[in-house]
């Protein structure tokens, strides 16, 4: 399962988790987590958001175009793996979200 640690304002916020590839993924906030929410469609007050497709939120923050192009080829990263997407480019989104594969330790 692949897992990213996702970050607000560099805040570690919660965790999304590829449960099954291209069908099931989950987001957890930290119990800790009292910042502002990652997304206004996933409110704080719910801590766990399950979703049948990558979410939208997160969708919203890969490139496209010639941007996406690039990173596929450059990294062979297959054009329907949004998680891969997500990871390669989750240190350099535009916004206050970033994320990092998650060290599982």
């Amino acid at each position: 399962m692949k897992k990213a640690d996702i970050y607000v304002h560099g805040v570690h916020a919660g965790i999304l988790a590829e449960v099954e590839p291209g069908r099931h993924y989950r987001f957890d906030y930290l119990h800790t987590y009292t910042g502002p929410p990652v997304s206004l469609t996933m409110p704080i007050k719910s801590r766990s958001y399950t979703f049948s497709a990558f979410p939208a939120f997160f969708d919203g923050l890969l490139p496209e175009g010639a941007m996406l192009d690039g990173l596929l080829s450059r990294l062979k990263i297959d054009r329907t793996d949004y998680f891969a997407q997500l990871l390669a480019t989750g240190e350099d989104m535009v916004g206050a979200v970033t994320c990092l594969e998650a060290n599982d330790e």
